[in-house]
């Protein structure tokens, strides 16, 4: 079991067109950092940053070069990928992995180029691949952070729309027999809830849902499921705002339908949000 990741790092985005998406995230109310480059790969993003984690919207800008198997999956559609987890110390979690069991590969350094208007910064991280048996229905590596004060400036931290970080992330699966076993081995006992049609798992302030088609029309009430076949799918992204009202009326000035938030979150749909379903809540 691992004590040493915190959280989730960030969601990842795919997007097939890098620049609408940006201004379909700003359309939305986010501030967007400055477009960044992975070197050594073909692919480019541009970073919705919150004081604790953050979105990525990431597409291909090289097709000859590295892509991490993004060309695969926007093969197939857009919208939320995966997720990075958080850790302060990616040697330790290897150690704690490899107690679990857990064959992680790495820690491997990563760099990307940030195109500021003072300058190229260089934010480095280590990346820590995990095997699929051990998240599975959700593909996800550990990140941590080796130059946070490179991509967390003041600027980027403050959202038209009110946002104020992640909740988490809700996945689409056909059956949860197994998830809550293999969860378990990675964050514990008492990170991990399960019913028949859901299982939750809960590390740090984070939440990742996994549901059944009944499970989510309990969870996402109105959300239609993707098919069977197209499971495991990552279908909602959940982000925490100051004040859902303001959030909504935001909104709805930039012509964008939130729905009732008499349930206490408002909803956008895939095609305001680049092919995921957007939930924002208070708090």
């Amino acid at each position: 079991m691992s004590r040493s990741i915190l959280g989730i790092d960030h969601a990842l985005v795919a997007v097939r067109d890098i620049e609408a998406a940006r201004v379909a995230y700003r359309r939305l109310g986010f501030a967007v950092s400055p477009r960044g480059s992975h070197i050594g790969w073909g692919t480019a993003n541009y970073c919705i940053m919150f004081p604790d984690d953050y979105v990525e919207l990431i597409g291909i800008i090289d097709s000859s070069q590295f892509t991490n198997n993004l060309d695969k999956f926007l093969a197939r559609r857009e919208g939320l990928m995966g997720l990075a987890w958080a850790t302060r110390d990616a040697a330790a979690t290897k150690a704690e992995l490899a107690q679990a069991g857990i064959a992680g590969d790495g820690p491997k350094d990563l760099k990307r180029r940030l195109e500021l208007p003072d300058g190229t910064a260089l934010p480095a991280f280590k990346l820590i691949y995990l095997p699929q048996t051990a998240t599975p229905a959700l593909s996800s590596f550990i990140c941590q952070h080796l130059t946070p004060e490179l991509v967390r400036r003041p600027e980027w931290l403050t959202h038209a729309n009110g946002a104020i970080g992640l909740k988490g992330i809700s996945v689409a699966v056909a059956s949860v027999e197994g998830l809550a076993e293999a969860y378990t081995r990675l964050f514990g006992s008492g990170a991990v809830t399960r019913t028949d049609d859901t299982v939750s798992v809960r590390v740090g302030g984070h939440l990742v849902m996994f549901a059944t088609p009944d499970g989510l029309d309990m969870l996402h009430p109105g959300i239609e499921p993707p098919s069977v076949s197209s499971m495991p799918y990552p279908l909602v992204m959940t982000v925490r705002v100051e004040d859902l009202a303001k959030t909504a009326s935001y909104l709805e000035r930039k012509g964008v339908d939130p729905g009732s938030i008499e349930d206490g979150s408002a909803l956008v749909g895939p095609e305001d949000s680049v092919g995921l379903w957007l939930e924002f809540i208070g708090g």
